[in-house]
């Protein structure tokens, strides 16, 4: 009796939208589910070898203006150490749930101009010739943890977390290997990491500022895993079923639906769930704006309580240089103008 009331409530708690007040698991709710779930293990450490990147361009483009995805050097605070953290995003799902679309639904909705879009299919492990031959008859299991390369996806992530800069490798479905140039990519003021198995491990999980659940119905997901792996990844309907048979369906009911219990929003039809994509992006404003007020408020008040330098001068606050602050500051001021009146205010420093 226990055991139906249990996936009555899981069932239940799938077909609605679940918004958690605070996004924080707990370490001890953490360990407990951990303990259930069948997740990654411990991957040893493998040598690595990074190439030359190519800048990443603009992502998005939308009707109003370009979102940047490459990211942005990263912002200093008023004592001129690193800007706080970016605020990092995880979307999980099964395969071809519209976690793609979700995010990039989002990145429009945001309307910020630095968010970096990282994919886990980014960090499939580079397979020696063994597997390539299995790979090549759909008899390798490329929806299994050991499938990826978590040490190198968490060290990334943890980068960009801090603003800083991280070559991201660049994966080709077509030979099942790593393209020789990765690409660069910067800090941002938001990161979304979506993957099947983003909340797979508990490393990464730390990482997530919001976790976020894909949920779409399982013959939506085999369609539209039908239509792109055959036309954009170049397989045929038998290879792609017999995947779906063998690997992908009971990778999902053992390794995938069972971390929607890590969820803080949980999101029905994917894309198409306009309510909360709405959710999502009002509660990353909120905390864009928390951080934002703080840093506003250190700044304003940095000078409190500090010593001016010996050196330093006081300009006085002539016409002439109230004329030329009035000239500098309109936005209409032509370039040269500007040029002219800066250069003209310097020399009276």
């Amino acid at each position: 009796m226990a055991g139906n009331v249990e996936e009555m409530v899981a069932e239940a708690d799938r077909d609605r939208l679940i918004c958690r007040s605070d996004s924080g698991s707990g370490e001890d709710s953490l360990d407990s589910l951990y303990s259930r779930l069948p997740l990654t293990p411990s991957l040893s450490p493998r040598k690595r070898t990074t190439s030359q990147s190519r800048s990443e361009p603009p992502l998005l483009r939308t009707s109003k203006r370009t979102i940047y995805t490459a990211g942005r050097p990263p912002w200093y605070n008023e004592s001129g150490t690193p800007f706080k953290e970016a605020f990092v995003i995880g979307l999980c799902g099964g395969s071809a749930s519209g976690k793609t679309t979700v995010a990039n639904k989002i990145i429009e909705a945001l309307d910020v101009p630095w968010v970096v879009l990282l994919s886990m299919d980014s960090f499939y492990k580079v397979l020696n010739k063994e597997e390539q031959e299995l790979a090549a008859k759909n008899e390798y299991n490329f929806d299994h943890p050991d499938g990826f390369d978590f040490d190198l996806l968490i060290h990334t992530l943890r980068k960009l977390k801090k603003g800083k800069s991280v070559k991201v490798p660049v994966y080709d479905f077509n030979s099942h290997s790593r393209r020789k140039d990765w690409k660069t990519v910067y800090g941002a003021n938001v990161v979304i990491f979506e993957g099947i198995l983003a909340f797979a491990n508990k490393e990464l999980l730390k990482l997530l500022d919001m976790k976020v659940f894909v949920d779409t119905d399982s013959d939506i997901r085999l369609v539209r895993r039908l239509k792109r792996d055959i036309s954009e990844r170049g397989r045929d309907i038998g290879g792609v079923i017999k995947l779906y048979n063998k690997f992908v369906k009971p990778a999902f009911e053992q390794y995938i639906e069972p971390t929607v219990q890590l969820a803080d929003i949980v999101v029905p039809r994917g894309g198409e769930n306009f309510v909360a994509l709405d959710l999502i992006v009002q509660h990353v404003h909120s905390q864009l704006e928390k951080r934002e007020i703080t840093v506003r408020a250190a700044l304003a008040s940095a000078h409190q309580g500090q010593p001016l330098p010996d050196k330093l001068s006081v300009l006085e606050s002539t016409p002439q240089v109230r004329g030329m602050h009035t000239i500098i500051r309109n936005k209409d001021t032509s370039r040269d103008e500007f040029i002219f009146y800066s250069k003209r205010l310097m020399r009276l420093l």
